[in-house]
């Protein structure tokens, strides 16, 4: 949603015209007074604990939604299995939490998503993606990032922070560990933000004071369960490498999360407090590295993939042009293309509630708020389509024109939505039609037949180098150095004879 009427004015008008982003919550609570189940201090929040679990049980539905949950009933129990464990060791299941606190459950959730993430939404409900998963190499470490989690829904963070700022639409919740935000990259936090970086700052899910909080009870619960929390700092450390890497950096002033780095050492310290008083616990390497073989690893192009300037989806068969100069987001719910200045942008989606793309398009036009400019009979190689042309004002002075185009396909509604000050409309439309007209059925087998890669946990056969274990140009989209961070390693560790890594095929 963006800069100047850009997309940030658009973006609040794209609020009227159709939500532009999912797994959002609107903050409505009023400010309350409770004690802390951390500290035992009485302070503010937002929300009771029973409005919190009531969010969190309203929204879990669109995390799942947008995400997906990753098909490996296996691997999604033993997460949840783990999070239970530890749920045990935090203060929601103390003797001194309230009897409602006591007896919510909790949910830990693993999603189909291969950024590397974890967060949390209040009352109870935790999520790691298996892009996390696969970054990490042992037990510990994922009992540590869960326990930060846990920490963060029992520190009621979230409703602390509704309960301290204003916000102009919602909040966006979760604790993405090492400062993601929860589409990854920055023209998604564009859209979720607005372009500028006052909005991008304003909307971070938590403060810093929260995030050390997290990372004191995500080690607390871990080591009091067992698990050598020492080894939490190569994660971070694998985090800043990352950062790194992409090309970018997460410095301390400009995220909620303390920088990686800063992480690392904090924990080095913390860790050895606990050890003097827990003693060194277990890290289940070996067992962990085991669950992951197998998994897919990056992005699954059954979900959709762009290549060449045209994005395929071979799960269901169609495919569009990416108009030049945009960049393109993959979601579960949604595509969305931002434009390199982000004056414009351009959502497509699967309409629900209607079966014709006429029923769609006169749906469209008849929203309050809107002025039609123009309708008729769309084009998309020869499939039945309908767009229409809105203009909508924001009382400010400021107009959005959208172009939606509707078209029907394999018995359902695709729609697209392209945003443009209306200013700069005209400038912008030979994009939206492009993609637009573009959409085709998706004929081609090789396409239609690709398969995701998987990760392959194999023991090395002879002491050696990392790189020597790699091709030099990477593997199925990871670069060597890529590789090198997902095993925790430099390229030019030596990785003795018998010991497993985490190769691509």
């Amino acid at each position: 949603m963006i800069q100047t009427l850009s997309l940030r004015a658009a973006a609040r008008q794209a609020m009227v015209i159709l939500i532009l982003i999912t797994g959002v919550l609107e903050l409505t609570g009023c400010v309350t007074t409770d004690k802390s189940l951390v500290t035992g201090r009485t302070r503010a929040y937002g929300y009771t604990w029973a409005q919190e679990v009531q969010l969190g049980q309203e929204n879990d539905a669109a995390i799942i939604a947008e995400y997906g949950l990753y098909d490996n009933p296996a691997l999604a129990n033993y997460v949840d299995q783990l999070g239970q464990e530890l749920v045990q060791y935090s203060e929601a299941r103390g003797p001194s939490a309230p009897a409602e606190v006591r007896q919510t459950p909790f949910y830990f959730r693993l999603l189909d998503s291969p950024v590397v993430n974890a967060f949390a939404l209040p009352g109870g409900f935790v999520y790691v993606t298996r892009g996390l998963m696969a970054h990490l190499e042992n037990e510990a470490q994922l009992a540590v990032v869960v326990g930060h989690e846990i920490g963060h829904v029992v520190g009621r963070h979230s409703s602390i922070r509704a309960a301290t700022q204003t916000f102009g639409q919602a909040l966006l919740l979760g604790g993405a560990v090492g400062g993601q935000v929860l589409l990854g990259g920055d023209a998604a936090s564009s859209i979720l933000q607005g372009g500028s970086q006052v909005a991008q700052l304003a909307f971070l899910s938590y403060g810093r004071d929260d995030e050390r909080e997290s990372d004191d009870l995500g080690l607390k619960y871990s080591a009091q369960a067992g698990y050598a929390v020492d080894e939490a700092a190569e994660f971070f450390r694998s985090l800043k490498r990352m950062s790194e890497n992409s090309g970018g950096s997460i410095p301390s002033f400009m995220s909620t999360h303390p920088d990686p780095g800063e992480r690392e050492a904090t924990i080095h310290r913390m860790a050895a407090e606990w050890e003097q008083s827990h003693g060194v616990g277990k890290v289940e390497r070996a067992e962990y590295l085991a669950r992951l073989d197998g998994m897919i690893a990056g992005e699954d192009p059954r979900n959709g993939f762009t290549q060449d300037g045209v994005f395929y989806h071979p799960g269901l068969a169609f495919q569009f042009p990416v108009p030049e100069g945009y960049q393109l987001i993959n979601q579960r719910a949604q595509v969305v293309m931002i434009a390199s200045d982000q004056a414009s942008a351009i959502r497509f989606y699967l309409e629900s509630g209607v079966s014709t793309a006429r029923e769609a398009a006169e749906r469209f036009a008849a929203q309050d708020g809107i002025v039609v400019v123009q309708s008729g009979l769309g084009s998309a190689y020869g499939l039945p389509a309908q767009f229409v042309i809105v203009d909508a004002a924001d009382g400010q002075g400021n107009t959005t024109r959208a172009r939606a185009h509707f078209v029907q396909y394999n018995n359902q509604v695709y729609a697209f939505l392209g945003l443009a000050a209306q200013a700069n409309y005209s400038q912008r439309e030979s994009g939206f039609i492009r993609a637009m007209q573009g959409f085709a059925p998706l004929r081609d087998p090789a396409i239609l037949n690709v398969q995701p890669a998987h990760i392959q946990v194999r023991p090395v056969a002879r002491t050696t180098t990392f790189q020597s274990l790699v091709p030099a140009n990477g593997a199925a989209g990871f670069s060597a150095q890529e590789l090198a961070i997902l095993n925790q390693v430099e390229l030019n560790d030596q990785i003795p004879a018998g010991r497993t890594v985490k190769l691509i095929n």
